[in-house]
């Protein structure tokens, strides 16, 4: 069985996000969706609140998993006895710094874990996490962000009744 790992914070889960999840889902036998616990940023959600919002946006895939986990990729993907992390690329710029990963994260793993990467599909290259969280804060519409359960969710975190 071919299986993968797509690794984020997914805080929180976009139209970009989702389109990488199912042709990813498509190609690998299983998905595991983990969501890092990155202790750099403060998120929107907690990492329960990101699982949970995953699980019922990817319910309708029955071969994506979603979990959650801190700590190197390496060590998750070796514990799950997983080789291959897939990345999402919007442009350029995330290919230098996805490609610095992918080469670390091999190195560290001693070959045993690649990447590979899926250009997000055009009508969701300008989409990132952070535009969603700022558009939304200013109570901005982000019905061609995420889904419309996802937008309630954000809109309630930054307290606007929409």
């Amino acid at each position: 069985m071919k299986a993968a790992i797509y690794p984020g914070s997914f805080d929180p889960v976009t139209y970009g996000h989702l389109d990488i999840i199912k042709r990813s889902s498509e190609i690998f036998d299983e998905l595991t969706v983990c969501v890092l616990n990155n202790k750099t940023k403060s998120p929107l959600f907690s990492v329960e609140e990101r699982v949970k919002i995953l699980k019922e946006a990817t319910k309708d895939l029955p071969n994506v998993k979603v979990e959650s986990f801190s700590g190197l990729l390496i060590d998750y993907a070796r514990e799950k006895d997983i080789h291959v992390s897939v990345r999402g690329l919007r442009a350029v710029t995330d290919f230098e710094y996805e490609l610095q990963i992918a080469q670390t994260n091999r190195q560290l793993s001693d070959g045993d874990l690649d990447t590979m990467f899926l250009t997000t599909s055009l009508e969701y290259a300008f989409l990132s996490s952070s535009t969603v969280k700022e558009i939304a804060s200013f109570n901005g519409d982000i019905s061609q962000c995420v889904p419309e359960f996802v937008a309630k969710l954000i809109y309630e975190k930054y307290g606007i009744d929409r």
